[in-house]
């Protein structure tokens, strides 16, 4: 039906726009390399969650009537898996083995969420993602392909650690990709945007948490440019990545099923590579180019395996939209 296409693509638009934002984080241990991954992930929550308190404030007694102790333990770990340990991972990852191959690895996310949302009553059968799968698997395999198996002037050993530290970033997104979604279908009385806002309060208090941490591992001095740049990135990413980019990404999660929405995050990755060729002052190779056209046809494919005759019934129970 019109309506049921109408809202697929905005979920899709969402999604996209999601991924634009997120992909700054990639850039940001880069752009303020002079501060550590605890350090940049203070700075980037602790942002956050001002920010979030902020422009809650006028609506909070109407919002916090609807939340109580089970949503503030949820909000509590969703805020751990998708903010403070996975970025402190990602930044590691990113500042050990490089931002491609944290991509590379990252990019597996749509794989991941989509093989856990097939799961669920209503779904997709697998198979008829078989198509979408293998085409989001070929182009990661495509993105990587350089950072694998090119000569780097990394030592081996910080590739290692890199790719372990985004290896495990891979997994504490993967579970808050599963549990938010699980929690917006369960509170519907607060809006996607105001949930954001409550994970970005859980965060920030968890970012405070990790102040002392960061006293005691000890930091080297900063310089006033440094601590200014820090500042703007800190800042940049919170407002942009974290703000409105969950803000999006939780609207899309209530208009698509999770095999859908688990797609979704190779944008992330699409816009993470886009950002990286202009820090680096170049265009992509064959091969990612190649990535591009089969990350793109991955996506195409997973919203016409969601588009098929008979399949609208299971979208909205997947969802818990209503008919």
């Amino acid at each position: 039906m019109p309506g049921e296409r109408g809202s697929t693509m905005l979920g899709v638009l969402c999604g996209a726009a999601a991924g634009a934002l997120w992909g700054l984080v990639f850039l940001a241990p880069e752009l303020a390399r002079a501060f550590g991954p605890l350090e940049l992930t203070i700075g980037r929550y602790l942002a956050y969650g001002l920010i979030s308190a902020a422009l809650i404030t006028p609506r909070w007694r109407t919002v916090s009537a609807s939340i109580g102790g089970a949503e503030w333990r949820a909000l509590f770990w969703l805020g751990l898996a998708g903010n403070t340990l996975y970025y402190v991972l990602l930044a590691s990852a990113v500042q050990l083995g490089g931002a491609a191959i944290t991509a590379l690895v990252i990019g597996f996310l749509p794989v991941v969420v989509t093989i856990v949302g097939s799961r669920a009553e209503g779904a997709v059968p697998l198979a008829r993602l078989a198509p979408s799968l293998l085409l989001c698997g070929a182009g990661t395999a495509c993105i990587g392909w350089q950072a694998l198996f090119l000569p780097s002037a990394r030592p081996v050993a910080a590739q290692l650690a890199g790719l372990l530290c985004a290896l495990g970033a891979l997994a504490s997104w993967g579970a808050f990709a599963v549990g938010n979604n699980h929690m917006l279908a369960r509170v519907r009385t607060v809006s996607s945007h105001d949930w954001s806002l409550l994970i970005g309060i859980a965060t920030g208090a968890q970012s405070l948490l990790l102040i002392p941490l960061a006293l005691l591992l000890g930091t080297r001095g900063h310089g006033a440019g440094e601590w200014a740049l820090f500042v703007a990135v800190s800042a940049g990413v919170a407002i942009f990545a974290s703000i409105v980019g969950n803000a999006l990404w939780n609207k899309m999660s209530r208009l698509l099923p999770l095999t859908l929405a688990g797609q979704m995050i190779t944008f992330e990755t699409l816009f993470a590579l886009l950002y990286a060729f202009a820090w680096e002052h170049r265009g992509p190779t064959v091969a990612e180019a190649l990535a591009f056209v089969l990350v793109v046809a991955s996506v195409v494919s997973c919203v016409a395996a969601h588009r098929r005759p008979g399949m609208a019934k299971e979208i909205k129970a997947s969802t818990g939209l209503r008919p």
